[in-house]
């Protein structure tokens, strides 16, 4: 700028001595009054021009907030996995009779205890077959009773020919008749009584049958599942309905192969549902030791308390099995912005400045920091809505709330 300046001043110059040869006295005032002005503004130019050093950077005084410095910790080291909650009970129903269904006694969510009727198939037919083994069961006892007086008449013949005998009336050959007459007298006695038996089973029998035309609940619980309508055909062995019991529920979880032989019933696991927005705390109730071939895991069972949970839900499971060192900081640290993670960070002069971080896993005092962040440098732990990137502290020492306002310069 000032070498344009320089050779617009010479140029200047020369077309000045060249008007001042060929002009009057009079007319060479103007020049000379051009070429004062030209000057002043050179150095006026020249003034402006910003001498060396800093300039002073106005930033903004950030107060209200609490800076602590970030150290590593000592934290339990654990295996993370996913698992499904479930019923530890439930119950898949089905017919045991074919039948068209005459009615539902109940819809999806209802609750129902032990016993209660869930829904009726036709029942005419077994009605039918009930009323037969009613009849063929007292036709039974008749002939029982038939027998029995039968029974008894032998054997009062027999004793009356027997005194005959001794006393020499009759023949021992007439006793002999009716001894045999008595002895089949028992024996139909006995085959009456195993018809009876017959028949009440078979009484027994079709009454049950009749009894499957009304489907109960074998447990208490709530229907989470219904198959089948008012006018459909049940077919037996079919699911119609599930029942779960919704007291007491576990998770289903698949580790790696390398913690058989490391986990046992009864150990303390960390669990966290993050759709309903639950921590809780379960035991591994039982360990399935067949590895998937597969996936190279296998099944452990852990319960939990059942107070609103749900079959279905997503979960993490975290299994401990060691400690070490983490950088964990206090979850109110963290900023999101975006798609952008990070914190307020502080160096030595109080310039606040946004720092992406990544995260790790997260403890029950804060979330691990992989990277971002070293040991020993200091964050705003609280108050982080009122940091701006490019701020300073009024006031830093250690971890205590900024207050007194300050300029960097």
């Amino acid at each position: 700028m000032q070498r344009s300046q320089g050779l617009g001043m010479k140029r200047l110059l020369r077309g000045v001595r060249r008007g001042m040869r060929h002009a009057s006295p009079a007319v060479l005032l103007l020049p000379c009054s051009l070429l004062l002005i030209a000057a002043a503004l050179l150095l006026a130019g020249c003034q402006e021009k910003v001498r060396p050093g800093s300039a002073e950077v106005k930033r903004q005084v950030v107060s209200g907030v609490v800076v602590q410095e970030a150290k590593p910790s000592p934290v339990k080291e654990y295996y993370a996995t996913s698992a499904t909650v479930k019923a530890k009970t439930t119950s898949v129903i089905a017919s045991r009779v074919m039948g068209t269904v005459t009615s539902m006694k109940v819809r999806e969510g209802d609750r129902v205890g032990t016993g209660q009727i869930l829904m009726a198939i036709d029942d005419r037919d077994t009605a039918e077959k009930v009323a037969e083994s009613e009849a063929g069961y007292r036709e039974s006892l008749m002939a029982l009773e038939a027998a029995k007086e039968n029974k008894s008449l032998a054997d009062v013949t027999y004793q009356r020919y027997r005194n005959l005998v001794d006393e020499r009336v009759i023949t021992q050959q007439e006793l002999d008749q009716i001894e045999t007459q008595k002895k089949v007298a028992d024996i139909e006695y006995e085959r009456v009584r195993e018809v009876v038996t017959r028949a009440k089973a078979g009484l027994s029998e079709a009454q049950i049958l009749y009894g499957f035309t009304k489907v109960a609940a074998p447990i208490s619980g709530i229907v989470t599942e219904k198959k089948i309508e008012t006018g459909s055909m049940a077919v037996p062995g079919v699911p119609v309905m599930t029942v779960e019991d919704v007291s007491s529920f576990r998770l289903d979880a698949y580790v790696d192969e390398g913690l058989a032989g490391k986990l046992r019933t009864g150990m303390p696991v960390g669990v966290v549902i993050d759709s309903i927005g639950k921590d809780l705390k379960g035991k591994i109730s039982e360990i399935v030791p067949a590895v998937d071939p597969l996936s190279r895991t296998f099944l452990i069972k852990v319960a939990v308390p059942g107070q609103g949970l749900r079959s279905g839900l997503y979960a993490k499971v975290r299994i401990p099995f060691g400690r070490k060192e983490a950088l964990v900081i206090p979850e109110t640290a963290i900023v999101e912005k975006g798609q952008l993670t990070g914190v307020y960070a502080v160096d030595e002069r109080g310039v606040i400045s946004y720092r992406l971080i990544r995260t790790g896993r997260r403890y029950d005092h804060g979330v691990e920091i992989l990277s971002g962040i070293n040991p020993g440098e200091r964050i705003i732990t609280e108050g982080a809505d009122r940091a701006v990137d490019g701020g300073i502290l009024g006031q830093v020492s250690g971890k205590q709330e900024a207050s007194a306002p300050a300029r960097q310069r």
